[in-house]
C-alpha cells in the first residue's frame, strides 16, 4: 500500500491503526512505525535501518516484542520491487 508517507505494510494484520513504512536507501531498507494512537511516534523516530533492527532483536526476550516480526525484511523488499515495477521509479534515497 501507499499514501502520502510513502510504501507501508500492517505489521500486526489485526491492528489496522499501526502501519510499518519502509523504503530503499542505497543497499539498505529502511523502517519508520506509524500509530494512529500516537501520531508523535512519526515525529520522535527517523528512519531505521534493517541492520540496526538485526542488532536491537538480541536485546527481547522471546517472551517480549519481536521486531523480526514487526519488522519484515522480505515484505518491505517486495513492496518496494512492485512499487518499482509499477511506477517505474524507486523509493530509494
Amino acid at each position: 500500500m501507499k499514501d502520502d508517507n510513502g510504501l507501508y505494510y500492517y505489521p500486526f494484520p489485526q491492528n489496522k491503526r499501526v502501519r510499518m513504512y519502509v523504503r530503499q536507501n542505497g543497499h539498505s531498507v529502511q523502517f519508520r512505525m506509524w500509530h494512529a494512537d500516537d501520531p508523535s511516534l512519526w515525529d520522535q523516530h527517523e528512519w531505521v535501518d534493517y541492520e540496526a533492527v538485526c542488532q536491537a532483536a538480541s536485546m527481547f526476550s522471546k517472551d517480549s516484542f519481536d521486531p523480526g516480526r514487526a519488522y519484515d525484511l522480505q515484505i518491505a523488499r517486495t513492496l518496494i520491487r512492485e512499487d518499482t515495477e509499477k511506477t517505474g521509479k524507486s523509493e530509494a534515497l
